[in-house]
């Protein structure tokens, strides 16, 4: 039986986020999210402050499951339609990446 695990982590990873919406139940949309070493985390952690949500996005995100291209333009559409969602993709990054997610 072939292992999962390698030494050498998988370049991306995707991710179902649950993005607010007013007077509704959240809508799950998963992203494809990019993996970083221990070092570049705390580095793109330590770089977070006076970053927009937007430019944060990009960062750490490289596509998602929406009819809609993964742009910066639509990335911006998305938090400004749903206040909640630039904080639910970043949360949801800064906590599955160091594995600090409880449950599945």
């Amino acid at each position: 039986m072939a292992r999962k695990f390698a030494l050498t982590a998988s370049p991306t990873f995707k991710l179902k986020v649950d993005i607010p919406i007013p007077g509704a139940k959240p809508e799950p949309v998963e992203f494809i999210f990019k993996h970083r070493t221990r070092d570049d985390f705390l580095e793109f952690l330590s770089m977070l402050a006076g970053r927009g949500d937007v430019e944060v996005i990009l960062d750490i995100a490289s596509g998602w499951d929406l009819e809609d291209a993964f742009t910066a333009d639509n990335v911006a559409r998305l938090t400004q339609q749903y206040l909640g969602a630039a904080n639910a993709v970043i949360s949801a990054y800064t906590t599955e990446l160091p594995g600090l997610r409880l449950g599945n």
